[in-house]
């Protein structure tokens, strides 16, 4: 006897009430697969797609941003290697005041921090990287019990 015939027979001797729990029970068990399979899924990427959206929308914002920041510094003109080391100079003065200490030595600038404010560094490093056209080569930061910064900055200066 094969195993569907057995299950045939099987199922003409129960009760009609067992036979109506048996089906109400495979049509729950099928209701939660399709759920879990089929409409589960496909309802938390709808629900979660606007989120995505505005999460998509200011990274793009982000990179226009940096976009436009790039093409102006392509557009401005070269700088000699005085003109950025006048600069730097400069805007150590400004931004970090006594609390850094410059040397420049070849294509080489090294700020000695000393007890300099975050935020002040932060900004002075993006004034120096538009206006002197400097770049950060090298960093030994450590922050001190007062949470100023300590150590050096090595920038690399616009070649002679």
């Amino acid at each position: 006897m094969s195993r569907a015939s057995q299950l045939r027979t099987r199922w003409d001797r129960l009760a009609p009430r067992e036979k109506t729990l048996v089906g109400a029970t495979a049509a729950l068990i099928a209701a939660a697969l399709v759920w879990l399979i089929l409409i589960g899924p496909a309802l938390s990427v709808v629900l979660s797609a606007p989120e995505q959206q505005r999460a998509l929308d200011a990274q793009l914002q982000r990179v226009r941003g940096l976009q436009l920041q790039a093409q102006a510094l392509q557009s401005q003109p070269k700088q000699n290697h005085d003109d950025a080391l006048r600069q730097l100079e400069s805007s150590v003065r400004e931004r970090l005041g006594t609390s850094a200490r410059l040397l420049a030595s070849g294509d080489r600038a090294t700020v000695t921090l000393t007890g300099a404010a975050p935020d002040a560094v932060a900004q002075w490093l993006t004034q120096a990287r538009l206006n002197a056209r400097t770049l950060p080569s090298e960093a030994r930061l450590r922050r001190n019990a007062a949470g100023l910064w300590e150590g050096t900055l090595v920038l690399t200066l616009p070649p002679r």
